[in-house]
Order: C-alpha cells, then structure tokens, then sequence
C-alpha cells in the first residue's frame, strides 16, 4: 500500500509522492521558548515523531526540520515580568523542552534552526518580496502586501473580507490593506533587535519559518506539518511569502494537521484550572504513557485529554511490559512489522489502528514467546516510539518514568524480609510486610522465580 496523506491544502488524502524518492523533507513549526511546554504542544511532536519514523523506514533519507522560535514578543514579555536576561530564558526553556520531549520519546529533528540565528536569510527574502512588489516599508515596519496574491487564503478557505472582518483589531495606519502582516518591524532599546535597511528592528513571526525552511528543504518541499490552530494565519503567510519570494506555485507539497486539544472536554485555560504542561504530568505518570495516549487517538482528529485516560493508557502498557517481562530471556528477531500494522500507519498514520494490530501482535507472543513474534511486536513498539524502557525500571518507577518512584533498594530489602518470614512460616510478618509495601503503592506479584514488584 502506498502512503495516503490527508492534505489540508486539497481538503484530501493523497497518494504521497515526493519531489525525490530518495531524500524526503519535512518541516514542522516547533516550541516558542519563553516556558514549559503545554500538553497541547506534546501532540504535533508526537505525531510528527511517528511520522518521521516511518518515513525513515520507507525512503533512504528523510531531512525532518524543526524550528525554535527564539526572538518573540511572548519571550521579551516573560523578560520584562522577571527581570531575566531574554537569552537565559530562551537557553533554559529550550533545554526544559527538549528534556520533556525526550521524555515522551520524541527523537530530536535532522535539524533544529533558531531563529536568531536566521536573521540574514530574513532580511535577505524581505528584500526580495519588497523588490519583487509584493512588500513595503512604512514607519520602520516592512509589510506583506496581501492583495498582491491573488490566490492568498488557499489554504484556509478563508474569503478576504471574512479574514479582515474577523480580526476585530484597529488596523495600523501604516497599513496599505487592512490584511497585510507585518515582516520586520522596530525594535526598543530594551529588546532583541538587528540592523537591516529598514532600522534596528526584529522580524515578523512568519518570516522565520520561510527562511528557515528554504535554507534547509529548499524552495519546495514534501510535507509542511503543525497544529490545526497554525493554518490561519501563520501557515497561509508562510505560502504567500514563500511563494512570491522563490517565485514557485508551490511552497510545501502536503500540508498536515493535527486537531486541537481540549481537556476534559473544555477548552485549556490556565483560569479554568485544566492547563497542563508536560513537565508537571511527567512527575504524575511516565512519559510513554502520555505518548500511547496520544497516538490511541488519529491525529487529525479533536483530543480530549482526561487524566483517566492517562491511566489507562499506563494500564494498557502495562500489559506490554508485563509480557516483555515474563519473556525477557527471548531475543528478538529482526524481522519487519506485519503488513497489517504498516497499512495502517500508511493510511493517513492511522494509529488507533496501528495499535489495534499491536495487541493482535501481544496475543501472538503470549501464545507463543518465540523470537519472531517478539521481533514483530518490537517492530510495531519502534515504529510507534513505544515500549522503549528498562523493563524493571517501567513498573518500579526508577529512572525517568516520572515521579512517583519508591526508594527500590528499600522494597527489595522488605521483599527479602518477607519471603525469609515466609520460609520460617511467620505468616503474621510476611502479611504485615505486604500491607506496608501495599501502602506504598506497591504491588508484589509472586511467581516461580520468586517475588516482583511493581507501582500502582
């Protein structure tokens, strides 16, 4: 089965065909660090993460880029309220990210550009839209002149006057159209700012994803990816930029989004008291399980993100685990996923089915712990990002499953005590030692080759 993508600009799912068969390339906009990353921000890593993967394992080479935001008012704002220096803020809220999103087994992007470091290739494509007519200076600003596009809206589906009326902002005076956005304007002493030959000044947000994605990809790419919530207007200003600067039809092939997050079927608000961000669920439960639980959902589709359904999702992997466990001596073949399970992934990333196939997969090796059945469930496990901890460590808690760990050395030290009352047919000990591990939080499960444990 080929690769169907659904592409937003087409309204669509297509047969995927990239400009290069073998080299595949992928932009997807990344984090604004000024802060801990919101649930809402883990979905498109994670998505885009298994997309990645299972690029990587039908083409030869796959560039996937994926930008920091470094230079924004949000980050200057967060430097005003602290009194921090705006790089410190930027350097620790990037490594506080990556850190989440490895903890959600996200593997870094082929490239990561910054912004701030994109500046000249900025400057360099405003010059080019000012040039070529589609661009203006006024008042220290350099803007987008809309109406010079005649297809601008194309992929939103949005009408002009709708996009204008819906704004409800008082339009700058230095605005030739009401719709234009702003590509460079004027920075105050007390902000981040470059010279250009407009003044000292900063760049537009939309800018930076163009720049950046045809210094790397070119002027046109496969696959432009990100959240449903970036179609209007960030993603429609990156086409018409892109476009009328590199003078192509086309600035990304296939554009795709996933759907919005809610929580518990309300909006995420910080004044309704449902935001979480991903570093504070990380003390709650493990990073996989908020993965699994992502992808149990198609990413195209709306979220509602419950912290019931976090359990179940540990639940769920628990029984992966637990059978990894009881065969651990069993290696794994190296053998492919089963054709079911890449038919599914090739249909739109269709994971809820992918994971359907997997448990199909888990029956199979249960029934029979032989290496090629779990070679085909670590095969399904790699190409999803799933099943990639230390075994013990996943129902002990250790390491970086989350908070929530017990002191283990402590556990087994009562484990030992206990099975030592048992062989002396202290009942009454072995039982009180249960009940204190059980208060713990922690479940014994007692078997052939003696006594293991695992976290509530």
């Amino acid at each position: 089965m080929t690769l169907h993508i659904y592409n937003t600009l087409t309204r669509k799912k297509e047969a995927f065909k990239p400009i290069d068969p073998q080299h595949v390339g992928m932009y997807v906009c990344g984090p604004t660090v000024y802060d801990f990353a919101h649930i809402g921000n883990a979905r498109p890593v994670i998505v885009f993460d298994v997309m990645c993967r299972l690029l990587q394992t039908l083409y030869p080479k796959v560039t996937y880029v994926r930008n920091i935001t470094d230079v924004d008012d949000k980050i200057n704002a967060k430097a005003k309220e602290t009194g921090e220096d705006i790089r410190t803020i930027t350097e620790r809220t990037a490594a506080m990210f990556h850190e989440d999103m490895a903890a959600l087994n996200a593997k870094a992007p082929s490239i990561e550009p910054r912004a701030t470091e994109h500046i000249a290739e900025m400057i360099e494509m405003i010059e080019r839209l000012i040039e070529y007519g589609h661009a203006y200076a006024a008042d220290g600003h350099v803007l987008f002149h809309v109406p010079s596009m005649p297809n601008y809206g194309e992929l939103s589906r949005r009408k002009m006057e709708d996009m204008i009326a819906g704004a409800r902002v008082e339009v700058a005076s230095y605005k030739k159209d009401p719709a234009d956005f702003v590509l460079w304007k004027p920075s105050e002493d007390d902000v981040p700012g470059w010279d250009s030959p407009w003044g000292r000044g900063r760049p537009g947000w939309h800018i930076e994803c163009s720049a950046m994605s045809r210094k790397y990809l070119g002027d046109t790419f496969d696959i432009h990816g990100g959240g449903h919530d970036l179609v209007f207007p960030h993603h429609e200003n990156e086409i018409a930029q892109s476009c009328c600067a590199n003078k192509t039809d086309k600035f990304a092939n296939y554009w795709m989004h996933n759907g919005h997050l809610m929580v518990e079927g309300e909006k995420m608000s910080k004044s309704l008291g449902n935001f979480f961000t991903v570093h504070e669920l990380l003390e709650e439960v493990p990073g996989e399980a908020l993965r699994f639980y992502m992808l149990s959902s198609q990413y195209r589709s709306p979220f509602d993100f419950t912290k019931d359904g976090v359990r179940e999702a540990k639940a769920t992997l628990d029984r992966f685990y637990t059978a990894l466990r009881q065969h651990k001596d069993v290696v794994a073949a190296d053998v492919a996923a089963p054709d079911a399970f890449m038919e599914a992934l090739k249909d739109d990333l269709n994971t809820p089915l992918a994971i359907s196939v997997m448990h199909e997969c888990l029956s199979a090796f249960n029934k029979d712990p032989s290496a090629h059945n779990k070679g085909v469930l670590m095969a399904c496990a790699n190409l999803l990002g799933i099943l990639e901890q230390d075994i013990e460590g996943w129902f002990t808690g250790a390491g970086d499953q989350g908070a929530g760990g017990v002191d283990g050395a402590a556990v087994q030290a009562l484990i030992d005590e206990r099975a030592t009352a048992k062989l002396n047919k202290d009942f009454a000990t072995a039982d009180r030692i249960r009940d204190e591990l059980d208060a713990m939080g922690v479940v014994l499960e007692d078997g052939a080759g003696g006594t293991s444990w695992k976290l509530k």
